[in-house]
């Protein structure tokens, strides 16, 4: 009896690293190949690190004005109507509870809270990054900064001394269940800690859940471990070649790098599936993971 393989309902996509570069810019083809799944009535969702604030490269560059999945799942945001959807927060007593006991672990740590609101930082965590631009934000101790009305999406600690992953190590052991620890800036030592239990997976589940598209609808893209989770789940999970060793290690499926545009090849080829054409050969760079 031959299996058939599941329709491709849903693709949801990180963006930084994974369709877009460091200069900012998503290549033609990319930009194409997500057209060419929308104009097929496939859903295309963006599931990324960024804030609201910070997604206008999605609507100029590809024109999308559908839901995107923010601050490593904490924001949902309707790009139509520029508005929030929906929110899961930390309140002022639980960061300020969670910088005290990453203080403990590594003093040297500059710290920041991305809210609803805005972001809020602290002198440390600009010094820390030796980032001037970012003194054009509200500068001030958290502990003065926020208030019990305010909703941190992403708070954030700075390393000056540690690598990311040995930084994560130490402070995901202390934090435990408080929190979700991740990271996934190539160039800085950087913790993205939001409530416990959010992740990038667990608000897409619910997107995809409500519209009643299973796991094994949904193809994923994403190339670093804030990652992890949303690529374990999906039934199609790619990491990106080259992407950090966490998030390869999550995915069944390896796609061809960002600057190959390793996410438009993996379409193209599902897209001729969709449409009743041969799958030929797997894109160049593309595996099944182990």
């Amino acid at each position: 009896m031959m299996h058939r393989t599941p329709a491709m309902r849903l693709v949801a996509s990180d963006v930084d690293g994974t369709i877009m570069g460091h200069d900012g810019v998503i290549s033609t083809r990319t930009r194409a190949a997500f057209a060419a799944v929308r104009d097929a009535g496939v859903e295309v969702v963006f599931v990324t690190g960024r804030p609201p604030r910070w997604l206008g490269p999605l609507a100029d560059q590809i024109g999308h004005n559908g839901t995107v999945i923010c601050s490593n799942g904490a924001v949902i945001w309707d790009m139509a109507e520029d508005r929030l959807v929906g929110v899961h927060a930390l309140i002022r007593e639980q960061v300020l509870r969670l910088q005290e006991i990453i203080r403990e672990v590594h003093p040297e740590a500059g710290f920041a809270a991305e809210c609803v609101r805005g972001l809020v930082l602290e002198r440390g965590f600009v010094e820390a990054r030796g980032d001037s631009p970012l003194l054009a934000q509200e500068v001030a101790p958290l502990s003065e900064a926020l208030g019990p009305e305010d909703q941190v999406v992403k708070f954030l600690a700075l390393s000056p001394s540690l690598s990311a992953e040995e930084f994560h190590a130490r402070v995901a052991e202390k934090v435990g269940d408080l929190a979700h620890v991740t990271h996934s800036d190539a160039r800085f030592s950087l913790l993205e800690i939001s409530a416990p239990g959010i992740t990038k997976a667990h608000t897409l589940e619910a997107y995809a859940t409500a519209r009643g598209i299973r796991a094994e609808e949904v193809v994923a893209f994403g190339d670093m471990p804030n990652d992890v989770q949303m690529l374990s789940w999906a039934g199609e999970g790619y990491a990106m070649s080259g992407g950090h060793p966490e998030a390869l290690a999550a995915a069944r499926f390896q796609a061809p790098a960002c600057e190959d545009d390793g996410v438009a090849q993996v379409l193209e080829n599902k897209l001729r599936l969709l449409n009743g054409g041969s799958a030929g050969h797997m894109p160049e760079g593309a595996s099944t993971g182990s």
